[in-house]
């Protein structure tokens, strides 16, 4: 099998794909791009050497039948556009019930798919909770740890009789009344993964409001699953899988017209 496929009628012979290889394996013979034999099992699979070509004339061998063709221009956003997309990013905490379709949550961990990952190993799997009677049976599940911590030297022991309060009285502090929940999990033994998850539902929280989705990361959630044995046992994660951690997402109820102040901004340089 042809590693590389390179369409010599197209390729400029620029070099750049050999520069930009992440592991060092492409060669120019002869003016054309190649993987020695010996090399192909160091590759990462991670596709720059296409995305780099600008004649489009390299294609790795690696589900070629996926390639998309970039348009010209695509995704280019303005710097303004940027800086207020990113500035009015808001953690969504009131959700009104109409579930969101599955076909669209795919349409945005698609997008999420596409995270940078260590050595593009490409750790993070997902798990949503869809059905909003189990968000709240997570949610259950959640209290459940929190009065385990009562009275304990845990950091959030003074502060979840608060919690444990407001749930008792019929509110949902935990969840929200989010009618969905998204996992990301990790392998057990990738000590490093957990950063990758946090990237990828990163990328998931910020392309969710173009698809008209509100989120908030789940820290009670996230952490009751990882210490709470009954709360992971619901979850259901394959074995040899944990939650690296969790966000609440659902359509928002209200629309955001304004940007708030932040601390301001300190850097050091060297």
């Amino acid at each position: 099998m042809t590693f590389l496929i390179v369409n010599q009628d197209l390729c400029t012979q620029c070099g750049i794909c050999v520069k930009v290889c992440s592991s060092d394996i492409i060669d120019l013979t002869d003016g054309v791009p190649q993987v020695q034999e010996i090399n192909v099992s160091r590759c990462l699979y991670c596709g720059h050497c296409e995305a780099f070509c600008s004649s489009q004339a390299l294609l790795l061998n690696f589900h070629p039948e996926e390639k998309v063709l970039l348009p010209a221009n695509a995704g280019n956003i303005s710097q303004k556009d940027m800086e207020f997309n990113l500035k009015k990013r808001r953690s969504v905490r009131h959700f009104i019930r109409k579930p969101v379709p599955r076909e669209k949550i795919l349409e945005v961990l698609d997008i999420a798919r596409y995270a940078a990952s260590g050595c593009n190993l490409q750790p993070v799997q997902w798990l949503v909770i869809h059905d909003p009677e189990k968000v709240k049976k997570v949610a259950a599940l959640t209290i459940e740890w929190m009065r385990s911590l009562v009275n304990t030297p845990h950091p959030l022991s003074s502060f979840v009789p608060m919690l444990i309060s407001a749930w008792e009285q019929g509110e949902d502090p935990i969840c929200l009344g989010a009618p969905h929940l998204l996992f990301a999990h990790i392998p057990e033994d990738n000590q490093l993964a957990s950063v990758d998850a946090i990237i990828a539902l990163t990328h998931f929280d910020i392309a969710a409001p173009a698809f008209g989705i509100g989120t908030c990361w789940a820290g009670f959630v996230a952490a009751a699953a990882t210490f709470y044995a009954p709360l992971q046992e619901e979850l259901g994660l394959p074995a040899g899988r944990k939650s690296a951690y969790a966000m609440m997402f659902g359509h928002p109820k209200y629309k955001i017209y304004g940007i708030p102040r932040k601390k301001p901004l300190e850097v050091m340089w060297q």
